[in-house]
This record gives structure tokens, sequence and C-alpha cells, in this order.
């Protein structure tokens, strides 16, 4: 089967955790590649509300393997929880149903204080990071200081590489931003403790999904964030520590690029963005208030508000180019249910075929397109939307160039239009 790769085209938020659930009911594996614990996905099963952040989102599926794969970095305090969690619910989660590769990098406490630590520091310049120590877990990787699964189960391994890394920690947290140092026996203790319960967790992730494919299951990848939060390819600075473009997806797995075969690309109806940065199609005032309020947009890690605006096809054209994108899912549409008229960003001022590097100065050109005041939730063919909802939808793939082959209705899985076969072979 093919292996399908799934990421955010905008600034994150756009409902990646109900589309790989969707999809994942055809898939062999899913497969978390990058990020951590500062993305948040949720699942909406039988009027059960479920948001996860770091377990894949497929986890759901008992057929189906889940993977954390070598480019995510895991806080085995919040992995535990949400297993806990899930198996609270009734949803259990067993070894092998989940595999956190062994080579995935380790949030510790230092990281999480060192990231509160320098955001407060930048106080009206701060980045609106989520606290989470994702970005100083991936500085450490980089810098050849990081703490991986392999250590963690390892009680000896995992000793010696905090006696080598926390004294140079703890010094800059005292002497650079005036915290309180960490204690290297009450960390190891802490972490000794995470290290048994997650060992039967811990395995080659790498030779699990080739297995996969060697078997001829499907694999889905699922990214994190959205892919104007890229550290490379985003509105840098206010980007997230990780590459979020489906390239990442064979980095962070392990899983060469010829084995990709499809890569679908979500989008909101609208758009929106968290924290600080450039956001050209913005809304203030009733409007803003109006999708914030009818499409939930709070964030499902942090609960902060998210910055609403209209869909920015100049934006998505973008990200189809960096990532590569063969379709569109496009998730709610229902919020769109009772304007008058829907604006559209269709391009920038004196935009040519490039891309502007500096959103801060992009002046939209905008196109407004009829509403619809029908309500479309219990639409489940692309046939049954009001015309001027199809219209809208077929404006869209115009702009961006690309079909739309999955449609969100609402939040609920069986709330999904689907237009095309994601897992043929």
């Amino acid at each position: 089967m093919p292996n399908v790769v799934v990421v955010g085209a905008q600034w994150g938020d756009e409902g990646k955790g109900k589309v790989v659930d969707v999809l994942s009911r055809q898939a062999a594996a899913v497969v978390r590649f990058q990020g951590g614990n500062n993305a948040g996905h949720t699942l909406k099963v039988d009027e059960e509300l479920l948001i996860l952040h770091l377990l894949p989102s497929g986890i759901l599926r008992s057929g189906c393997t889940n993977v954390v794969g070598n480019g995510v970095v895991v806080d085995p305090r919040v992995l535990l929880q949400e297993i806990d969690e899930l198996e609270r619910r009734g949803y259990p989660v067993a070894p092998g149903h989940l595999v956190v590769s062994r080579n995935a990098h380790l949030i510790l406490p230092y990281h999480r204080m060192l990231d509160k630590l320098r955001e407060r520091r930048r106080g009206s310049s701060k980045i609106g990071t989520t606290g989470r120590g994702i970005g100083p877990t991936y500085e450490d990787k980089a810098g050849r200081r990081g703490i991986r699964v392999a250590d963690l189960v390892d009680p000896q391994r995992l000793q010696t590489c905090l006696e080598a890394v926390l004294p140079e920690k703890n010094r800059m947290i005292i002497e650079w931003y005036g915290g309180e140092a960490l204690d290297l026996q009450a960390v190891l203790d802490e972490y000794t403790a995470y290290g048994e319960r997650l060992a039967p967790y811990a395995a080659d992730a790498v030779h699990l999904l080739h297995e996969v494919q060697r078997t001829g299951g499907g694999i889905l990848f699922e990214g994190a964030q959205g892919t104007f939060l890229d550290v490379d390819h985003g509105t840098y600075p206010f980007v997230t520590s990780s590459n979020t473009v489906a390239g990442a997806a064979c980095a962070g797995s392990g899983v060469g690029p010829t084995a990709i075969d499809d890569v679908v690309g979500i989008v909101k109806a609208y758009t929106t963005r968290v924290g600080s940065g450039p956001f050209p199609t913005e809304v203030e005032g009733p409007m803003e208030d109006h999708l914030r309020s009818v499409g939930g947009e709070y964030g499902a890690t942090t609960g902060r508000p998210r910055r609403c605006g209209w869909f920015d096809a100049a934006l998505v054209r973008h990200a189809a180019r960096v990532n590569g994108l063969t379709r569109i899912a496009l998730t709610k549409l229902d919020v769109l249910s009772g304007l008058d008229t829907v604006p559209i960003c269709v391009g920038y001022e004196g935009e040519d075929r490039g891309f502007p590097g500096a959103l801060d100065t992009a002046r939209p050109v905008w196109e407004e397109v009829p509403g619809w005041s029908e309500k479309i939730r219990d639409c489940r063919d692309v046939d049954d939307l009001p015309a001027a909802c199809r219209a809208y939808l077929r404006k869209i793939e115009d702009l961006v160039g690309l079909p739309i082959d999955a449609i969100s209705v609402g939040p609920g899985r069986d709330e999904t239009i689907l237009r095309g076969d994601f897992f043929r072979s």
C-alpha cells in the first residue's frame, strides 16, 4: 500500500489530528516524525473529545501500530500521562500498539526551565513559545549533548549523561537567568522511574517501519504544527524548533524519500495562528470574535485564543511548493456557514511567482465570494453542499492548483466527506 504524509499547510491547528484519525483506518502504521508536546491534536469520537500531544493520532485504531519517531522530542512525563489517560477512558495502549524510537531525544526539567526563563527575559519581544522545553531540547540535540530514550531506559547510562550535562545547565539557570538549580539525584530518581515504565515501548522504530513496508502495509506520517512554523521555511523567528514540512517525514522516521507516494496538505477554510508573528489576512473586531467563537479557536495545548483571518491562497500555494503537496484536506468548512460573503486573499500586491520574504509588509489582494446560510454538518457528499459552498471549494482549488479530496464539515469522525482514495494501491 502507499505511504502518505500529512502536514499542516498554514500555521498549525489545521485539524491534522482528525484527518489522521480518519485516514488511519486504512493504514498499518502511523508515525509522528517531529515536534513534541507543543502540538495538540484533537479527536472527537462518539461525542468524546480526546486531545493528544505526543501520541500519534492513529492510537485509537486497534489494528494500527503507532510510532513516535526519532525526530520527535519526548517529555516522558507527558507521554506516560497520555497513556494513562487513554487507558482510563478505555483505550488500551500496549507495547507494540505504541512504539517509541530509542533514538528520540528527551525533554528534561532544565529544558522546560530554560524555555520559560528565556521567554520571560525577552519581554515584549517574546516569540510565543509554549514553554514546554521543545527549543532547548532541539538545541541540545544539534549540540550533541542530548539525552535519548535509549539512555532513559538504562539507569547507568542515564546517570552518566546527567552528570555530564546538568552542572552546565545549572550554571546557566543560576548565573544567566537567576533561577534555582536542579538537584541531580532528584532528576535521576524521577526519570529512572519513567524509564522503567517506558522500557517496554522503546524499540528500533526504523526497523519496524521497514517491516511494515516489506509486508505491504501503508504508513501514515503525521506532522505537527504547520508549514509556516517550519524553522527554515516559516515566518522566522516566530517559528517552532523543527522542520515541519513534508521532507522532514523521512529524516524524522528513517523511511527514505522514494517511499513517499502522497503528500496531503491540511488547511482550514479560513486561517489561524497562535502567538506572535506576521499574519497578512488577520481580521480584528467582531468578525474575529465570531470565527474564534464558532470555530472554537483556542489552543489545544495552551488554551490561548488563536488569531483568526481569511483564507490565504498565496500562503497555501507556497506551502504546496515547499511540501510537494499532491492534494488538500480542508477542515472547518462549517464555521463559515451563515456569512453573507467570504473574502479570500488571492495573492499579494506586487507578488510574482515567488513568495515575499517579509510577510509583515505583504498587502493582500482580496476577492469576495457569496456565502451560504445553510448548516452543512449533515452533508456526506459534495453534492449535498449548498451551491455557494461548492463554488467556494472550486475557487480554492483553482487558486491553489490542487484538488480538495477531503472536506471536514464538523469535528466528528463521520462529519467528513472523502472524494478520493488516500491509500490507493
